[in-house]
C-alpha cells in the first residue's frame, strides 16, 4: 500500500484497473445492426454516460459519441480516470457494437489549459522510493491496455478523433498519438519531458511515433524533452488540423460532417494502415517492463525533480 498523505494506493486498486471484463462479456450487439430501441434500452442500462471522470455524451445527428475527461484532482492519469476510461472503452462497445450507429469517437477535456499531463508523478515516485515494482508495473500494464484499444479503435468500425484544446504531455500525449485524427486548439503545447527526471515514456510512445514519423524523428523526441507547438506538431504530419483557441469543438463538428459520407472508406484506410505497421499489445507491455525497471533505478535527484513537476500539476487546480 501507498500512503502520501493525499491518497492511498493498494496494489487491489491498480488490480481493478487492470481488470478488464470485457473479454468475458458476450458482445451480443456487435453481431447485427442495433436497432433504435435496442440502443434506448441499452443505454438505459449502462453506466456510460455515469462516469466520475469522464463526462460522455451521444451526438446521434453526427453518429458521434463525444467524451471529456473531468479529473478530479490533477489532471493526469489518476487511478479513477483510467478506471473510467477503461468503462467508456467497454461500455461504448457494448452499447453500440460493431455495425451500430456509432462512427465516430470523440476525445478532449474540460480541464482548463490541459488535455491531459500524463503518468501520476507523486504515485510513481511513492512507488520508487518502496521499491514497489508490482504495482508500478500494473499501473503501466493498464495504461498499454488503453492505449491498445484506442490504437485498435476499440475493435469497433469508428474513427477515433483526438481533441486537444489544452496541453498534453508525457502520457497524455502518448494516448493522444493513438488516435486517427488529432484536431489541437493553437494554444496548446505537446511534449515527453520524461527524460528531464531520468526516465522515458513507457507506455507507447516510442512505438506510435516511429509508426507515424519514423525512428530518427521519435528518437530526437524522447531523448531531447523539449515542448512543441501545435503548428510544430502539425508540420510533422502529427496534428491534422490546428484551429483558433475556442473553436476545437466546433472544427471537430466540421471535419466529422465533411467525413460522414465517406466513413466507411476511412475506416477501411485506417485499417489498412495499422495492418501494414502493426502494433500489439505485446510490444507495448514488453517496453512497460523497461520502463519499470528504468524507473526503479532512479536517484533521489531524480525523485526530487519528479515531486516538483506533481507539485505544479496540483497548483493547476
Amino acid at each position: 500500500m501507498i500512503d502520501s498523505g493525499r491518497f492511498v494506493v493498494t496494489h487491489t486498486e491498480v488490480e481493478a484497473v487492470n481488470d478488464d471484463p470485457m473479454e468475458e462479456e458476450t458482445q451480443t450487439a456487435s453481431d447485427a445492426v442495433v436497432t433504435e430501441t435496442a440502443l434506448t434500452q441499452a443505454i438505459g442500462k449502462s453506466t456510460l454516460f455515469d462516469l466520475g471522470q469522464i463526462d460522455v455524451r451521444w451526438d446521434e445527428e453526427l453518429a458521434t459519441l463525444w467524451a471529456f475527461m473531468t479529473p478530479l484532482e490533477r489532471p493526469n492519469s489518476n487511478l479513477g480516470l483510467m478506471r473510467d476510461t477503461m468503462a467508456w472503452q467497454r461500455e461504448s462497445r457494448r452499447v453500440f457494437g460493431d455495425n451500430g450507429p456509432l462512427k465516430f469517437m470523440v476525445l478532449g477535456s474540460r480541464f482548463p489549459g490541459v488535455f491531459n499531463l500524463g503518468g501520476d508523478l507523486e504515485m510513481f515516485a511513492e512507488c520508487i522510493q518502496r521499491r514497489d515494482r508490482e504495482t508500478l508495473l500494473k499501473y503501466g500494464v493498464a495504461c498499454c491496455e488503453i492505449v491498445d484499444r484506442i490504437w485498435h479503435c476499440n475493435d469497433m468500425n469508428i474513427i477515433n478523433i483526438g481533441l486537444a484544446q489544452g496541453d498534453a504531455l508525457g502520457g497524455g500525449l502518448e494516448a493522444l498519438l493513438c488516435f486517427d485524427v488529432i484536431i489541437a486548439e493553437r494554444q496548446a503545447r505537446f511534449g515527453l519531458p520524461e527524460v528531464l527526471f531520468g526516465l522515458f515514456p513507457g507506455m507507447g510512445a516510442w512505438s506510435i511515433l516511429q509508426r507515424r514519423v519514423g525512428p530518427v524523428l521519435a528518437r530526437q523526441m524522447l531523448s531531447e524533452g523539449r515542448i512543441y507547438t501545435a503548428e510544430e506538431m502539425f508540420e510533422m504530419g502529427i496534428v491534422n488540423q490546428v484551429v483558433e483557441p475556442g473553436e476545437g469543438e466546433a472544427a471537430t463538428i466540421q471535419w466529422i460532417r465533411d467525413h460522414q459520407a465517406h466513413h466507411a472508406g476511412y475506416v477501411g484506410i485506417n485499417k489498412a494502415a495499422r495492418r501494414v505497421h502493426p502494433l500489439t499489445l505485446t510490444e507495448l507491455t514488453d517496453i512497460v517492463e523497461m520502463w519499470t525497471e528504468t524507473a526503479l533505478s532512479l536517484s533521489d535527484r531524480d525523485l526530487r525533480m519528479m515531486r516538483r513537476l506533481a507539485a505544479a500539476q496540483t497548483k493547476l487546480r
